[in-house]
């Protein structure tokens, strides 16, 4: 399968109701899936929880909370662009909504992974090279 149609029938399975998709095809193997593993405290129901990110912030306490970001795919984490550049983030650096932190590949093709809040990051839970799984915890963020 090429690239484009990849990206067609990934497109085409986030607005579809399906919820896993599974494709083995000779050398060929995807595997999407909707499923999250969150747990959904009975005060969050009615709110939509963000893909990636499971908050545990203590609801009478208002201090910072931590999340975390979470592995979207099983692939290879990398923390640095090129092996002898800087990682992209490291324990105390803020972060922003939408920067990246990491990179993950799978299948030759490699996908950013970015921050789905502000904050800071206070631990990195990976090491550069690690197999990750879906949904593991690759870093925990202050919210700030």
């Amino acid at each position: 399968m090429e690239f484009n149609d990849i990206q067609k029938l990934m497109t085409g399975f986030e607005k579809s109701s399906t919820r896993e998709l599974k494709i083995d095809d000779q050398d060929f193997h995807l595997y999407l899936s909707k499923n999250e593993n969150s747990v959904v405290s009975p005060a969050e129901q009615g709110t939509t929880a963000k893909p990636g990110a499971v908050s545990t912030e203590a609801p009478a306490e208002k201090q910072a909370s931590s999340v975390s970001i979470k592995a979207p795919l099983v692939g290879t984490v990398y923390l640095q662009p090129k092996p002898n550049k800087p990682a992209y983030v490291k324990t105390g650096d803020h972060v922003h909504k939408g920067d990246v932190v990491c990179v993950i590949e799978a299948m030759k093709m490699l996908t950013e992974v970015k921050s789905d809040h502000d904050g800071i990051i206070e631990s990195v839970n990976v090491e550069n090279g690690d197999l990750v799984e879906f949904d593991q915890p690759l870093f925990t963020i202050t919210e700030g």
